[in-house]
């Protein structure tokens, strides 16, 4: 868990809770009006959160990839299908669709 302190505080505190950061492996939350405002971790800790979204963000890109070229789910396509023939007769009839 992190530890929490207003900005006021913290202004005043930097150097001990850089040591707090850095050799006690702790991370710290600079807050206004009990809000969070940012956050104080190591290095360490930065290249590890930063290559871990990368990582993430390339598995989600993986996922949407492999999602469009899938095939439709049995039933899918005639689900959707009838609204998408439905539409293209009305477009190849010039406006209003002639069924209507």
């Amino acid at each position: 868990m992190a530890y929490e302190i207003p900005v006021t505080q913290a202004r005043a505190e930097l150097a001990e809770l850089i040591n707090r950061v850095v050799y006690g492996g702790e991370r710290v939350v600079v807050t206004r009006h009990g809000k969070p405002l940012v956050a104080l971790v190591s290095a360490a800790d930065l290249e590890r959160l930063e290559n871990g979204a990368e990582a993430a963000e390339e598995r989600v890109i993986s996922s949407v990839s492999s999602i469009g070229s899938s095939a439709s789910a049995p039933g899918e396509r005639r689900r959707f299908g009838i609204a998408a023939e439905h539409t293209g007769r009305a477009e190849r009839a010039g406006g209003e669709d002639p069924g209507r």
